[in-house]
């Protein structure tokens, strides 16, 4: 049999009783879910890692990864309204590439989701013991730390607000996406406070020099590598977030509408919002002062003499950034759920509670996972790693939108993007391009997961898969 037998798209939407997610979202849902994903440790904590690898210039990196993901995002829009199933960048591949590569892309994805949570929950409780300090109370390091800080064991926070939001999932779609966009709001009033503070002492002087690091990757004295696309690289993982909408396609009332518009409309709000941020924080401080730090606009605004606010942006941030959790554990439990309905993983992994409309066993599954990340790890190693997943999913949307444009040019399109094959060729390279700026050892670790799946695959994907008993 053909390694890369495809899955027909007019059957991607047809599934079998007991393991059909339940249609319940509409569009403020769905932007208000990108947003939230988007929105994140990547603006309240990787800017002072991106600021670090590439200084003031740290701007042009943002505006960087933020085109690469704009042309990813137009094809994500056409993708998902065409195949309103649950997948996203998965189920696109299976059609239009075959089960070999759709697999690759699939555990690609688990990596990028599964790190992406493990990050933000280490984000989260960064800024959880920031607050938790300002107010008199000190948690014990061996508790709020993974065994590569000395004197850390494990991060207990980060393992306990990935079960909390968890539980929120299982309790029912719906639910926690209202609850989901309410703390969108409160996550964006606080970055609005923080920019009006911080753009009063803008100061140009903090601007110079624009770029110490150079443009281009390189490896410092330090030994670790610098330049505009290193930061690049990694702050693309503060970007992305949108493609957790296209995992909500089975689930949305209107897909055909409100897809397009919850990628589209969530990628501008979330651009706009961090070219704000990230030229307030440059310029209200020198990038050497908070680089370093674990909640940089916290300490922006106490070093600015604005103590009480520093404690609010905390504050937003402990109660605000289980979004980003809530989004990216959310996609990931789908595409647990999808691969297993396919047959590619356990089959017990996609039922689907009658009660809540909820996939019950992956949820918990995605839970137990990515907290024992987040009680060890370290966030800048995560987030490099989860930024190479999602690069090669990336990657192989903008393919799937040229092939199909190609294989499929009378199909019914809701939306078309504009310049689909300027736009879907810039996708991938942009992607690639950003996927080599990211540390040597990252990429050799992904080639090592991608390796560890294709034996899963083989092993076992392969010879339980449905397409392959139909």
């Amino acid at each position: 049999m053909s390694l890369l037998r495809r899955k027909s798209i007019d059957q991607v939407t047809v599934h079998e009783a007991g393991r059909q997610l339940v249609p319940t979202l509409s569009w403020p849902h769905l932007i208000a879910l990108g947003i939230g994903a988007i929105v994140g440790t990547g603006i309240y904590t990787l800017i002072g890692v991106g600021a670090n690898l590439a200084g003031p210039a740290v701007l042009i990196s943002f505006a960087i990864a933020g085109a690469v993901c704009a042309c990813a995002a137009l094809s994500y829009a056409e993708l998902a309204t065409m195949m309103p199933a649950a997948g996203s960048a998965y189920t696109y591949s299976y059609a239009a590439l075959g089960e070999t590569v759709a697999w690759v892309v699939g555990w690609s994805l688990i990596l990028e989701y599964s790190l992406v949570v493990s990050t933000v929950a280490v984000g989260w409780s960064g800024y959880a013991v920031g607050f938790l300090h300002g107010w008199g109370i000190d948690l014990p390091l061996t508790l709020t730390a993974g065994p590569h800080v000395e004197g850390g064991f494990i991060n207990l926070p980060a393992v306990l607000i990935t079960f909390v939001v968890a539980g929120m999932l299982m309790a029912g779609t719906k639910e926690s996406a209202t609850l989901n966009a309410i703390l969108v709001v409160v996550k964006i009033i606080a970055l609005i406070v923080f920019v009006k503070i911080a753009l009063d002492h803008f100061d140009t002087a903090h601007m110079e020099p624009f770029m110490p690091f150079g443009f281009a990757k390189s490896v410092g004295p330090d030994g670790v590598e610098h330049g505009v696309m290193a930061a690049a690289a990694i702050i693309f993982f503060a970007f992305y977030g949108f493609d957790a909408i296209s995992t909500a396609a089975e689930e949305t009332k209107k897909p055909d509408r409100d897809l397009a518009i919850g990628i589209i409309g969530s990628m501008v709000g979330c651009t706009i919002i961090y070219v704000l941020v990230a030229l307030a924080a440059v310029g209200a401080m020198s990038y050497t002062l908070f680089g370093q730090s674990a909640e940089p606009l916290a300490l922006i605004l106490r070093e600015l003499g604005s103590p009480d606010a520093a404690k609010w942006i905390g504050a937003a941030a402990v109660i605000a950034l289980p979004t980003v959790l809530l989004a990216f554990l959310y996609g990931q439990s789908r595409i647990f759920f999808v691969m297993s309905r396919d047959g590619l993983l356990p089959r017990g992994l996609s039922k689907v509670s009658a009660r809540t409309g909820t996939p019950i066993a992956t949820t918990l599954f995605t839970a137990v996972l990515v907290a024992a990340l987040a009680g060890v790890a370290r966030l800048d190693e995560i987030a490099a790693l989860a930024n190479a997943g999602t690069l090669a999913a990336f990657t192989a949307v903008g393919l799937c939108l040229v092939v199909l444009r190609k294989r499929e040019p009378n199909r019914v399109r809701k939306f078309r993007t504009p310049l689909a094959y300027v736009v879907g060729p810039l996708a991938v390279i942009g992607c690639l391009y950003l996927f080599f700026s990211l540390p040597s050892k990252t990429q050799l670790y992904f080639l090592a997961w991608n390796v560890l799946g294709l034996i899963a695959y083989f092993a076992y994907g392969r010879r339980h898969a449905v397409l392959g008993k139909a």
